[in-house]
């Protein structure tokens, strides 16, 4: 794949797990890949914000505590010294086999797997995690798994609204994320930090706009409102949109979260939560 195109100027994950598992959190990952005619389900959500490269406002700096130093082992005998050393790190180029082992040590379901098989792992989910710290899904990037069936909607006292039956389709998605342990996702991203900040830093971003990435995409899935009522839509030709003005406006990724119900928002953003708080509690 080509490599994402570094910004202009100091413009501003997961770790590969972080972003792929939430996304990332996560994944955020919620698209149909239908055609418009087999599946009206696009929500205000124009071609142009799925764009491969991203031209984004500076990232405020933060910073991700590192993970504390194991402890020295204690003293033993020549004879019963047991040697282990900690897996060296592969260079970005050649990573996606090392990473994809060990996520899938964390996360062995058939969907998650699925989602890792693709190459430039790393590069793949910093430009993707870098959109979806802006609100953006850029699901050219990183293609995740589409709901199952068809977008329904019903029409009662001449308004569309959306159908409650659509949360299902999502469920193959919510469970592989549900069963994703975060803290094992926050050691990985403390393991795999030097590769991150290579991917980052080809887009012209330092550590500490990569910390303030990370965490403003985690913020960006906590702050998607639940809505427990009927959400009402419009139709303007095959494009549905949201009646009230307030959830229109909304960034794309919040906007595919309402789509998948207040009870499976809820599930992604206690994910979303385990996970900010691994990351700036490393044990």
């Amino acid at each position: 794949m080509n490599r994402p195109r570094k910004p202009s100027g100091s413009n501003p994950i997961l770790v590969i797990g972080t972003l792929i598992a939430v996304a990332i959190v996560v994944g955020v990952i919620y698209q149909s890949q239908s055609t418009p005619s087999e599946d009206l389900e696009m929500i205000a959500i124009p071609e142009q914000e799925v764009a491969p490269v991203i031209q984004a406002p500076v990232v405020p700096e933060a910073v991700i505590p590192s993970a504390p130093e194991p402890e020295a082992e204690p003293q033993v005998k020549p004879q019963q010294k047991l040697v282990s050393k900690p897996p060296q790190l592969p260079g970005i180029d050649n990573s996606d086999d090392f990473i994809r082992d060990r996520l899938l040590l964390i996360n062995s379901k058939p969907e998650f797997s699925t989602w890792v098989k693709t190459d430039d792992l790393v590069r793949r989910t910093a430009s993707y995690f870098d959109g979806l710290s802006n609100g953006v899904i850029l699901s050219k990037i990183l293609p995740l798994t589409p709901p199952e069936g068809k977008f329904a909607t019903h029409k009662s006292d001449g308004s569309i609204w959306l159908n409650a039956g659509n949360y299902e389709r999502y469920d193959r998605t919510i469970n592989a994320i549900a069963n994703t342990d975060m803290a094992s996702i926050a050691k990985m991203f403390h393991f795999s930090r030097p590769l991150l900040e290579t991917a980052f830093s080809e887009m012209g971003y330092n550590p500490r706009q990569m910390d303030g990435i990370v965490l403003q995409a985690i913020d960006m899935v906590l702050a998607t409102p639940i809505i427990i009522e009927p959400i009402k839509l419009t139709r303007e030709s095959v494009i549905y949109k949201f009646a009230d003005p307030a959830l229109e406006a909304l960034p794309p990724i919040q906007k595919q979260l309402l789509r998948t119900g207040p009870e499976n928002t809820k599930h992604l953003q206690q994910q979303a939560t385990a996970l900010r708080n691994a990351l700036l509690n490393p044990n």
